[in-house]
């Protein structure tokens, strides 16, 4: 990319941060303008890569997936019941804590862009094939329906909204919170087979 090309892009990104920042500070979709002086840039900057809000909401989107992508999910797809617990816990919650506002404007706005909608099931989607992957070992003991319907009942416990009740609702601490989904996920799950257990401490 030449020069041109590289700062047009560094602006887009500085105004994809000023929208998330101001996300996190309020639950309402941040005004152009807004955005435009948090940024350091002027309103025509902001339209000038963008079509509409919803074109950089898109783009907010794509930028916190690709940060979620990033994190090395393989990371806790091995070990123990309890490391592989804690470590998706950990991850999801933390994802969930910095993302929670823009997946609220993406709800909010699903209706109104095929794009959003796609975004949407994307993350979903994305969120479906770790807990299999997490959580492999302890579903392949299952029979396929029984395993689908277990992968489901994980899905709706370790969703956005079910981390907002707990933060927002019931009023838990992180750790409170991620110890009921530990607590909870535990007793879902079958029993982990023997091989693949956590070996025995001398």
């Amino acid at each position: 990319m030449d020069g041109r090309a590289l700062r047009s892009e560094r602006t887009k990104q500085l105004i994809i941060e000023a929208y998330l920042a101001l996300l996190d500070e309020s639950p309402e979709m941040p005004t152009a303008s807004q955005i435009a002086k948090r940024a350091g840039y002027s309103v025509r900057s902001v339209f000038g890569r963008f079509d509409d809000m919803l074109a950089l909401t898109v783009a907010a989107a794509d930028y916190a997936f690709a940060e979620g992508l990033s994190r090395d999910v393989h990371r806790h797809a091995g070990g123990s019941r309890a490391r592989r617990l804690r470590g998706m816990v950990e991850r999801r919650s933390d994802l969930f804590e910095r993302w929670l506002p823009l997946w609220r404007v993406l709800q909010n706005h699903q209706n109104e862009s095929e794009l959003v909608s796609a975004r949407i099931g994307r993350i979903r989607d994305a969120m479906w094939t770790r807990l299999a992957l997490i959580y492999g070992v302890e579903l392949a003991s299952l029979p396929e329906f029984e395993r689908k319907m277990l992968q489901i009942a994980l899905e709706q416990l370790t969703d956005f909204e079910s981390w907002a009740r707990m933060r927002e609702r019931h009023g838990l601490s992180v750790e409170e919170a991620r110890d009921v989904w530990i607590m909870a996920i535990d007793r879902l799950l079958p029993q982990t087979p023997p091989q693949e257990a956590e070996p025995a401490r001398v």
